[in-house]
């Protein structure tokens, strides 16, 4: 081709153009935010969606029902506690459980209390339980874990209390309710298995302990397929057992961190963070085998969700990730302005925790708070359509565009 004035300047204008088309589309792979709602106060439950609501409770002792597309308050209802728990809707009724104690059933519609029940009593174990338990329903019957160390089961339509079973710790973990059992860990470190009508025990499972954390605390929900449940510990390990007999068929661990997450199943495998190792694992569902692992730099203590074949979790680092599930690369991220102002308070130029700072330290609260402070993502991110929404420590709960 002939080289003219002509020509050539088109060119100059291409390449002009080129970085900036580049950029473009870059940016519109990249997730944004379609607005934000500030709480004042931490959320770490995960929310839930039913038509045009979209539901959480926050650390300032609210629940709210907000417009899933606009953000805008619908209704909010005060408890006397920090609402840690995720929220059941089921039929008119929205129900969650807050740090006063109580468990409430709520008209979805208009917030309107129906009914609420009073246990035994909430308590935080350490300062890294920043869960309650959440409820699950089956057969018009509601289950839900306290912190009086019982599960319950409470009438559907009237809260009132229909068994409840007395554990030897703590219970934060949500139940699980899979062939008329319900599936529940404990911090007293037994995995439960019981009668879903009578409450009696059917099966329990303990784990195996380790020299610093010899109880091995079940802080989380389990995950079950057909004939498995899979459930992470504070001894370092993830566990799977046999549904039928609670019998152990293998464990992994891993060194030096606790599993708290819940596990996700997705195409035969488990899906897992863990907490001080700062990974991210994919491993098969029978043996427990390594697939690949994500290196991270903080920890993962939200259950990842699986939208359009991507895997979608959050992190302590004010990240959403947004991940393939067959090779483990990182396809886009979302990052909080609060987690890119606060960032260098805590990493290096390496993306690494600065050597003056040490999270298990004498001052590990102090550390902490910096850490809540980039807006970490406890919650597991509940995705409808393009729409990602999740909450932060900072009391911020986003709806973001993928």
């Amino acid at each position: 081709m002939k080289i003219t004035r002509s020509n050539l300047n088109i060119s100059i204008r291409l390449l002009i153009f080129l970085p900036f088309l580049f950029c473009s589309l870059k940016s519109k792979a990249q997730p944004a935010v379609l607005w934000k709602f500030n709480t004042g106060a931490a959320v770490y439950g995960t929310a839930a969606i039913h038509n045009d609501h979209i539901y959480f409770g926050s650390g300032n002792h609210n629940f709210y029902a907000l417009n899933k597309l606009s953000g805008k308050v619908l209704w909010q209802f005060k408890t006397k506690g920090a609402i840690q728990s995720d929220p059941l809707i089921h039929e008119d009724k929205v129900i969650f459980s807050s740090g006063d104690g109580k468990v409430y059933a709520l008209n979805s519609n208009s917030g309107k209390l129906i009914w609420s029940y009073t246990t035994g009593g909430e308590q935080q174990y350490d300062a890294w339980d920043y869960y309650l338990s959440s409820p699950v329903v089956a057969e018009n019957i509601v289950y839900i874990g306290s912190g009086d160390s019982s599960v319950y089961a409470l009438d559907l339509n009237s809260g009132k209390k229909i068994w409840s079973f007395k554990t030897g710790g703590m219970v934060h973990a949500s139940p699980v309710i899979k062939d008329k059992k319900v599936l529940i860990g404990s911090y007293d470190g037994n995995f439960y298995a019981l009668a879903t009508k009578t409450g009696e025990l059917i099966w329990k499972f303990k784990t195996v302990g380790d020299l610093n954390f010899p109880k091995g605390e079940i802080q989380k929900a389990a995950r079950t397929n057909e004939n498995d449940v899979f459930f992470g510990s504070r001894d370092y390990n993830i566990y799977s057992l046999n549904l039928k007999t609670g019998t152990g068929q293998w464990n992994r661990k891993e060194a030096g961190s606790w599993i708290v997450a819940t596990p996700l199943l997705y195409q035969d495998k488990v899906f897992v963070g863990s907490s001080d190792t700062h990974q991210f694992h994919s491993m098969g569902s029978t043996y427990g085998d390594i697939k690949w692992t994500l290196p991270l730099n903080m920890r993962v203590y939200g259950a990842a969700t699986v939208h359009n074949d991507e895997l979608i979790f959050g992190c302590f680092n004010g990240h959403i990730y947004f991940v393939d599930p067959a090779s483990g690369k990182i396809k886009a991220s979302f990052q909080t302005e609060e987690s890119k102002k606060h960032y260098a308070d805590l990493f290096d130029k390496e993306d690494k925790i600065r050597k003056d700072i040490d999270p298990d330290g004498k001052n590990y609260l102090e550390v902490e708070k910096r850490i809540l402070a980039l807006g970490a993502i406890l919650s597991t991110p509940v995705v409808e359509k393009d729409l990602v929404y999740f909450g932060d420590s900072n009391g911020f709960f986003y709806a973001v565009k993928r």
